[in-house]
């Protein structure tokens, strides 16, 4: 064999290589929730909206811990109003998170939520959420955001006390000036 060929070979297969490892990386967060979603890994809520409440289960009490958690270079204050809610499976719960944008310009903020014990996420029903909407505020404005939630009387025994926290992104970049327009004009 000849190096010109040796080397065309070596070219096709590093190309074809490429392709693959783009290919797997295109793929990867398709997977990734797939394997979160069989798993229970990773705390991700999926259970929102509307949910039938038949009445509580007296005999537990599960201690539900809220946190609020910045992104890097999110400038907000941002607090639950109560830390830790006891409430019985099946219970009905209200509380809700304060923010004030403290910076001398409009933000628009999102906040993505987690819960753990991971296995614990698909038992907490999340019926009204300020995590469902971005949040849009003028310079030195703030905000009572409300959560209203429920969990599941399945919840397994085994499981006192469940972590739920929010993490605060400044997606102001992400929204149109439009939209932030819009806002003040409505107030």
């Amino acid at each position: 064999m000849s190096i010109h060929a040796d080397n065309r070979r070596l070219v096709r297969r590093l190309v074809l290589g490429a392709v693959l490892m783009f290919g797997f990386g295109f793929a990867l967060v398709p997977l990734y929730d797939v394997f979160c979603e069989v798993t229970g890994l990773n705390g991700k809520i999926t259970n929102t909206g509307p949910v039938v409440v038949d009445g509580p289960d007296r005999s537990r009490q599960v201690k539900v811990r809220l946190i609020a958690v910045h992104n890097e270079g999110m400038p907000w204050t941002f607090d639950p109003t109560d830390n830790v809610i006891e409430t019985h499976p099946g219970e009905m719960k209200q509380t809700s998170f304060r923010a004030a944008n403290p910076t001398g310009r409009r933000m628009v903020a999102q906040a993505i939520p987690s819960v753990a014990p991971a296995e614990a996420a698909q038992y907490l029903h999340k019926v009204n959420c300020f995590c469902f909407e971005q949040q849009a505020l003028l310079a030195g404005e703030s905000i009572e955001m409300p959560l209203l939630f429920v969990i599941d009387k399945k919840l397994p025994e085994h499981i006192r006390s469940l972590t739920l926290s929010y993490t605060l992104f400044d997606i102001s970049p992400e929204v149109s000036t439009a939209a932030m327009a819009e806002k003040e004009q409505s107030l």
